[in-house]
């Protein structure tokens, strides 16, 4: 199909109150009469019964939380602009740093990036009382209303800037209201963007754990979530009536039924507890009750393993660290099972039967592998070396501090407090991702000091994964002088620094299994539409309206680049930000092709010789801005007939 088009619908991103009216429309289509929901037809097409209607029903409400959907569906007409240098490896990065406010960056990435993200990991503010973040604090305003207000709008209507931060006091009488404000729209735009088999881990504390629950189960499905996990060592240990030194992590899918039935971790995360037992065998030799003795008191001392499955293997023999495990299993074998020793007959359990039959069971007897608690009752040792993988557990001990002593080593300085550690979220990404899938997207949009990326590049590097990140975060100015001498105004710098300091060590070290084909950053930040946004508003003469025309004779902005406009289209056409871009030179003229030239951009200059090479080459979609056809209705015309003729889609922008 051919149309020459200005579309209009690229101007802003999607709402995704509009996807969602598609999808039930599609679905179905006898409740909609000339575009508008008919209730009572969609109350007959689903059966009365299933329809709620007023009256007390279980519900998370909010003040402020109609505003909060307003905001969610208020399209951006932002863009993001390359920064190549603040970036690695630009032209053959596959991984993506974004500098700006998350919300305003996720719309403009939601065209794009939709149902294509395999794992998000945020770690959102906790609402302790002197967090600062994005929210509406006069619920009974727009959000324009309020950007203006506090003039953070851009020249366009684009929320740019960081001053829109604000304090949210404990004492403020919309608390929690104001924190469920912030996270709502942007929980929403992350379930558009997961993957049907993705999943979203967001850590949190007992301030709004509760809350995030509920909102979270009302945005993903309460039917999608995974679980609560209990990270210890995550947060200090207060001093109050009771000691806490956990948070959270809460997992949710996209579509539980499409996430794999079982996540597995390697044996990697357990190694500290082989080194451990490597020590002690060789400290006691074989008085391996002392040893297990030992064991047992490092577990409870240093807490150093990754999960507290772990500490189950607590007994050492000859052989290894082991756990005694039940001998039997539900559906098992059931026969009578003699001991060798005294030839009694060992009893099964009720509704169970034996995980072996008779010559494995007195080959285990032979290798010391079963231990006889009693004549009559068994347990089998199950030795940890000789697990491969290991389930992940709900909880889990990593302590806080040795993330900020990593990190301050790492950068060479103490620039970031209180950073996530590296460890967990790479087990989080090892969980949740499959180093076969070379589509795999791993997003975070809370990106603080690029915890995230930074994990993405070792579980790569440890596999031979293709694993991409994306890193979302707001310029939050720093806190200290000393910060700012380092070179680092923002956050955003600290997080980009790590980002870029990470994969020149992947791309420079010789020992790690990853290529360093792909691997590089490339690195934007959140801009005002480099096309000229139509204000219909405040027109009210025919001079008026003449001068505006006028002043759309072109649709892009004196200032704006080729560079910039072509990341700008590749968004608003759906493709990626590392999508390969193959510069061409076609009838004397500059053009942009991806895909395998599947589609074209022309985008600085246009000439009759470049018809026929362009259609010859049987793209898919050329795409155009007005700007290079120099007011030439003539010339876009006879473009806009042979892509007709061709069957090839013809949008001038």
């Amino acid at each position: 199909m051919s149309d020459s088009q200005n579309d209009t619908n690229l101007a802003a991103s999607p709402n995704p109150a509009d996807e969602r009216r598609m999808q039930l429309a599609a679905l179905i289509p006898e409740a909609f009469s000339e575009g508008r929901l008919d209730l009572a037809a969609l109350k007959r097409a689903l059966g009365e019964g299933a329809v709620l209607e007023g009256g007390e029903r279980y519900a998370l409400t909010w003040a402020g939380k109609s505003d909060a959907y307003k905001v969610l569906q208020t399209p951006s007409t932002a863009t993001v602009r390359p920064e190549r240098d603040k970036s690695v490896n630009f032209d053959r990065a596959e991984h993506v740093f974004i500098e700006g406010e998350n919300l305003e960056v996720l719309k403009v990435l939601q065209k794009a990036y939709f149902g294509k993200v395999k794992l998000i990991y945020i770690d959102p503010p906790y609402n302790t009382g002197s967090d600062s973040f994005i929210y509406p604090d006069r619920f009974q305003e727009s959000k324009e209303d309020y950007l203006r207000r506090i003039n953070d709008l851009a020249d366009d209507g684009t929320l740019m800037r960081e001053g829109f931060f604000r304090k949210n006091s404990k004492e403020s009488g919309h608390y929690h209201s104001n924190w469920l404000s912030m996270m709502l729209p942007r929980l929403y735009i992350a379930r558009n963007l997961l993957r049907e088999d993705g999943v979203i881990f967001v850590s949190c504390d007992d301030n709004e754990v509760h809350n995030l629950r509920c909102l979270m189960n009302e945005i993903f499905g309460e039917e999608n979530f995974i679980a609560q996990m209990v990270w210890e060592g995550a947060s200090k240990n207060t001093a109050d009536q009771i000691g806490t030194d956990h948070e959270y992590v809460l997992v949710f899918a996209r579509l539980r039924t499409s996430v794999p039935k079982t996540w597995k971790l390697s044996k990697d995360g357990v190694d500290p507890v082989l080194r451990e037992v490597s020590r002690l065998k060789a400290k006691h030799g074989k008085n391996f009750d002392a040893a297990s003795e030992e064991l047992a008191g490092w577990f409870r001392s240093m807490k150093a393993t990754q999960s507290f499955a772990h500490r189950r293997f607590r007994y050492i023999d000859q052989i290894g660290v082991y756990k005694e495990d039940d001998p039997t299993a539900p559906g098992g074998r059931k026969f009578k099972l003699i001991n060798p020793k005294t030839n009694e007959e060992i009893p099964l359990r009720a509704n169970r039967g034996w995980a072996f039959d008779q010559i494995e069971f007195d080959r285990m007897v032979g290798d010391g592998r079963i231990s006889f608690i009693t004549p009559t009752s068994i347990m089998v040792r199950r030795y940890l070396h000789e697990t491969d993988y290991t389930t992940p557990q709900s909880v889990f001990y990593q302590p806080a501090r040795s993330a900020s002593e990593r990190l301050e080593k790492f950068l060479g300085g103490a620039y970031f407090s209180y950073p996530k550690d590296e460890e967990v979220i790479r087990q989080f990404v090892e969980m949740a991702t499959e180093k076969e899938d070379d589509d795999c997207i791993v997003m975070d949009f809370f990106a603080g000091s690029a915890t995230t990326a930074h994990a993405v590049l070792d579980q790569n590097a440890r596999d031979g994964g293709a694993r991409k990140a994306i890193l979302i975060q707001l310029p939050e100015p720093v806190d200290t002088e000393e910060i700012k001498k380092a070179g680092f105004d923002s956050i955003a710098d600290i997080s980009r620094e790590r980002f870029k300091k990470r994969i020149r060590m992947v791309e420079g070290s010789l020992d790690l299994v990853a290529s360093s084909e792909g691997i590089g950053m490339k690195s934007f930040v959140l801009a005002p539409s480099n096309f000229k946004q139509w204000r219909g508003d405040g027109i009210e003469t025919g001079e008026e309206l003449a001068e505006q025309i006028q002043l759309f004779a072109k649709s892009e902005k004196e200032s704006a680049t080729v560079e910039d406009m072509l990341y700008e289209l590749l968004l608003k056409f759906g493709q990626e930000l590392i999508t390969p871009i193959e510069t061409l030179e076609v009838g004397g003229g500059q053009v942009f092709a991806i895909h395998g030239r599947q589609m074209l951009f022309v985008l600085e200059s246009f000439t009759q010789e470049m018809i026929v090479p362009l259609v010859e080459m049987k793209p898919r979609e050329i795409i155009t801005i007005d700007g290079v056809f120099n007011d030439s209705d003539m010339l876009k015309s006879n473009l806009d007939l042979h892509c007709r003729d061709a069957g090839i889609r013809f949008t001038c922008v």
